[in-house]
């Protein structure tokens, strides 16, 4: 097992500092660096001293070493737009986008895992039939068309939750439940393949003949069999779960990483573009990882 986390962890260190480089080469969108990390009016001798500031006034390769050395120590210069520190910018940021994530996620588990068992199970039932449905649904619906439709049920109309802002829980669940519903059709998809392919296998048919409780070979045999696929699938959607946080955020007005991508694209604020670049492919190869790991401990035949 060591040995299996071990190469899994040189495979992501691996994607991580190409990733990396990939960010550092935004800088070089512009034709002058300096001058697109400075003011407008900037005069020539301000564009200079950026240019030293940030070490711009080397060999490519050595800013990179440099850049990267900053970017470990959390140093991504200060913002354009705010002129304070990158580094004081975001943590609020990434605090509010980590709570919405980790509710969507808990919200997919618990919805998304349980309906996909449920339509395996009772295959070509109407509980079948319905929870196919709603994926299709679910994967055919634009996340913020879903979220509106949510803002005008429950805060237009009912007034049960409010439509913006970040204070209480109840501001969290109009949000999250719209995030959950950018992966929870797949995984609920998955789910059910997984449960289907299972069940019809040997191991599973000898458990029932020997009088296993029928409760014991769904969840104990049948689920962690199947739990491979759907664990490697959660661990690939982390990444269209932060894509989904722009627009979640934006039609929420949820103070986290996508609504602040999206200002500080619109204002062309590239320190904060590559800081937010940056972490949202480190949570990527760390969530990958992570769901190697778990698959894992959970089937030793993938470790050799």
């Amino acid at each position: 097992m060591i040995d299996y986390i071990v190469q899994r962890l040189g495979q992501a260190v691996l994607v991580a500092v190409i990733l990396s480089v990939v960010t550092f080469l935004l800088l070089f969108v512009a034709k002058d660096p300096a001058r697109a990390l400075a003011a407008p009016d900037a005069t020539a001798a301000e564009v200079e001293l950026l240019r030293q500031r940030y070490g711009l006034d080397g060999p490519v390769p050595l800013q990179y070493v440099r850049w990267a050395a900053a970017a470990v120590r959390g140093d991504f210069g200060k913002s354009l737009f705010s002129q304070q520190p990158v580094s004081r910018i975001l943590p609020p940021r990434i605090v509010a986008t980590v709570q919405l994530s980790g509710f969507a996620i808990l919200i997919t588990v618990l919805v998304a895992v349980p309906l996909g068992v449920i339509a395996a199970l009772r295959r070509g039932t109407v509980a079948d039939l319905l929870a196919s449905a709603l994926a299709v649904a679910g994967q055919a619906m634009p996340i913020f068309w879903f979220g509106l439709m949510l803002i005008v049920l429950f805060s237009v109309k009912l007034g049960w939750l409010p439509v913006s802002g970040r204070g209480t829980f109840r501001h969290l669940v109009l949000p999250g439940t719209t995030l959950a519903f950018s992966v929870l059709p797949l995984t609920m998809r998955l789910t059910r393949s997984a449960m289907l392919e299972v069940v019809s296998q040997d191991f599973v048919r000898t458990a029932t003949a020997k009088g296993v409780s029928r409760a014991a070979v769904v969840w104990k045999h049948a689920a962690r069999n199947a739990a491979t696929p759907v664990v490697l699938a959660l661990g690939m959607q982390f990444g269209a779960l932060l894509g989904g946080t722009v627009v979640t955020e934006t039609v929420f007005a949820w103070p986290g990483l996508g609504d602040l991508a999206v200002t500080s694209v619109t204002t062309a604020d590239l320190p904060v573009v590559q800081a937010i670049v940056l972490f949202a492919a480190v949570v990527v190869v760390a969530s990958n990882l992570l769901a190697d790991v778990l698959v894992g401990l959970i089937d030793p035949r993938v470790r050799y």
